[in-house]
């Protein structure tokens, strides 16, 4: 049976998005995948702690699917996070709700790879810029995987790199589902883009 994926999507500016919206076009299509736009279903902010929680349970691997806002997420998912991760639910005395669930962040980042390092512009990797997460998904007993990343975001629909991620996306997403991808090596990655595969097993033909 395929790992159930939760997909929280957050873009407070769908109309601009040329990446994210067709990542999460791409990833409500599969059966597997629950996809939840969090600004249309919260546009005052007033997120349903209860409902939030319950889709968490129902689910194995969490998505947060976001540009990179200020070298974090935007500010729903933060307030996502504040309000949903409860002591006792996520974390804390009973807090083992989220023990054994992978989590990771499929973002868009404006610059070029070259800039997320030590020597480029913004003086930290991707992976290292999103350490609160990590820290997060460690608290709660999660699998934290590194981001999937399209950097140069804002070139990459007039260079023509849009739908090759957004293959790969969906490609990682159903490997993820399957099991096909070893977590404890992908968790040690930069990147969860590129990451090794198993093959998927070939259906089995009745009478074969």
């Amino acid at each position: 049976m395929n790992k159930k994926i939760l997909v929280l999507f957050a873009h407070p500016a769908q109309r601009r998005s040329e990446v994210n919206v067709a990542l999460a076009r791409a990833a409500g299509s599969l059966k597997f995948v629950t996809l939840v736009d969090l600004y249309a279903e919260y546009p005052d902010y007033f997120i349903d702690v209860d409902r939030e929680q319950k889709r968490l349970l129902k689910h194995d691997i969490i998505v947060f699917l976001h540009p990179v806002y200020w070298y974090s997420t935007p500010a729903m998912l933060k307030e996502w996070q504040d309000l949903v991760l409860e002591y006792g639910f996520a974390y804390g005395e009973n807090g083992t709700k989220l023990v054994g669930k992978t989590f990771f962040c499929a973002l868009s980042a404006g610059g070029p790879q070259k800039a997320y390092h030590k020597h480029g512009y913004n003086h930290f990797s991707l992976r290292e810029l999103f350490a609160p997460l990590e820290q997060t998904a460690s608290l709660c007993g999660m699998t934290y995987l590194p981001p999937f990343a399209l950097y140069a975001s804002r070139r990459a629909h007039e260079e023509g790199r849009v739908e090759a991620h957004v293959a790969e996306f969906t490609e990682l997403l159903t490997a993820l589902s399957q099991d096909r991808i070893p977590l404890a090596s992908a968790s040690r990655r930069d990147l969860l883009n590129g990451v090794p595969m198993k093959p998927a097993k070939a259906a089995v033909k009745a009478g074969g």
